[in-house]
């Protein structure tokens, strides 16, 4: 007898859906150029709830999040600053929490799926021809997420009980992109209470359950020096010569302090001016580094900071007799400086992950494992680590290198959309089977939304009162 949970299939009302959700613009605030479209992302989510609501998903919340949530200390700068220089930053960013089951289900019995609906910049041509699907959020993750439903779908055909027993929430969230990494989505979502003892992440995977997931620091070197004309080099301070050493002495010496299956170390953003014929004084470089877990981090950063002062010391001693970089060597440490735009952030370690029912879940439901040797990535499962009785898995189909993801041409193919949906449906009767039954446990209070739903037109998927 043929399992539905194996052939799970999109529909053509889920294609209809993907495409719909492909041509809303969704661009996170991070990254939204002046004469952008203004996002939809209530649209967007609303949409989205109207499908899953096909298959008995309530809405548990739907509110853009409570400003208070940016005052945490990890809350990178740059969202911090955003939000300061725009009073209604947080209003085009609301998050989306959709409920399947019985409310009073204890954690144990209950499997929260997080996707985010929202995308980098580059708007891209929308199609489909049968087999491939072109569009910006293809793949990262709004394919992805079209997908977890016809998973979910697929899951409750083949155990009608699935529902009576088990609860299944879902996060549609705002700020995963463009370096907000959850923090105003997620975050708070995982702070309300809104998780369950297995936690899905719906990111680009290649179909292998990554149990890991690394956090990131980014730095912002800047010197703060003096201009001159280029007939006088010598009387200002060149901070794109100094920053150019800087940048090549990080790359050297941090590459072999830090393992690949540790974390990955990015120099980027180089910038002082666009001009031949004038020294630039002042400049910045942006460091990113990642991090497999807290421990990692905390070392991570003492290395990067001692690097930087023993590039600064090697700087001077290279340049100190130069006619025209002199001045530079002597100052550079007094015009140098690093500033922190986001740090402190969480790692979802894979001795968090890794617990002893979760391995053999995965086996059980055919779910191959991502190799321990292949590098993770950062995503918003971070906020999942170290949550008590509580493990995470990232899953998803395609491969964000692969399938363009932040890239010209994003795509993603119907089979492996399809293979996704069919490895959310054997998760989901898997757990259904293996955990005790709801009937039999004592369950925990519901958890109610800490932020009041704000009220949405049924036919806009617009805030009521919005024009």
């Amino acid at each position: 007898m043929t399992d539905h949970a194996t052939t799970a299939r999109l529909t053509p009302d889920d294609h209809a859906l993907l495409l719909d959700l492909l041509s809303l613009p969704t661009v996170g605030p991070l990254e939204q150029q002046p004469d952008a479209p203004p996002p939809e992302l209530w649209q967007a989510q609303h949409r989205y709830a109207v499908a899953a609501a096909e298959l008995g998903f309530t809405v548990l919340h739907h509110a853009a999040p409570d400003p208070e949530c940016l005052r945490c200390p990890d809350t990178p700068l740059t969202v911090r600053q955003a939000a300061a220089d725009q009073a209604d930053f947080l209003d085009d960013q609301p998050s989306l929490v959709l409920s399947l089951g019985p409310a009073t289900a204890p954690r144990e019995r209950t499997v929260m799926a997080n996707v985010h609906l929202d995308t980098v910049a580059g708007q891209q041509p929308v199609s489909f021809d049968g087999r491939r699907f072109h569009g910006r959020g293809a793949i990262d993750a709004k394919g992805p997420a079209v997908a977890l439903l016809a998973g979910v779908r697929a899951a409750v055909a083949a155990r009608p009980d699935l529902p009576r027993d088990t609860r299944i929430l879902i996060q549609a969230v705002s700020g995963e992109e463009g370096g907000a990494l959850g923090t105003f989505g997620t975050r708070p979502l995982v702070e309300a209470g809104h998780y369950g003892r297995l936690n899905l992440f719906c990111e680009p995977t290649g179909g292998r359950a990554l149990l890991r997931s690394t956090a990131s620091m980014t730095a912002r070197i800047e010197v703060a020096g003096e201009d001159a004309v280029d007939d006088r080099p010598g009387s200002g301070h060149n901070a794109t010569v100094l920053l150019g050493f800087l940048a090549h002495h990080l790359a050297v010496v941090l590459d072999p302090a830090l393992d690949p299956a540790d974390g990955q170390i990015c120099v980027a953003g180089l910038h002082t001016g666009t001009l031949h014929n004038r020294v630039y004084g002042s400049g910045s470089l942006l460091v990113n580094l990642s991090y497999r877990s807290a421990a990692v981090g905390r070392r991570l950063e003492r290395r990067f900071l001692d690097a930087v002062q023993g590039g600064l010391r090697a700087f001077a001693d290279a340049h100190r007799g130069s006619h025209r970089l002199a001045r530079t060597a002597a100052d550079a440490p007094t015009a140098t400086r690093v500033t922190w735009l986001k740090r402190g952030l969480p790692a979802l370690d894979s001795e968090d992950a890794g617990a002893s029912w979760l391995l053999p879940l995965l086996a059980r439901a055919d779910v191959p494992l991502w190799p321990a040797d292949e590098p993770a990535f950062t995503c918003d499962a971070i906020w999942t680590g170290g949550l008590p009785d509580a493990r995470t898995v990232v899953l998803g189909p395609g491969s964000l290198d692969a399938n363009h993801a932040h890239a010209e041409g994003e795509f993603a193919d119907l089979s492996d959309l399809d293979g996704f949906a069919c490895a959310v449906a054997r998760l989901l009767t898997q757990f259904t089977r293996e955990t005790p039954s709801a009937r039999s446990t004592v369950p925990h209070a519901a958890v109610e939304p800490t932020t009041p739903p704000r009220s949405v037109d049924a036919a806009s998927g617009q805030p009521a009162g919005r024009l």
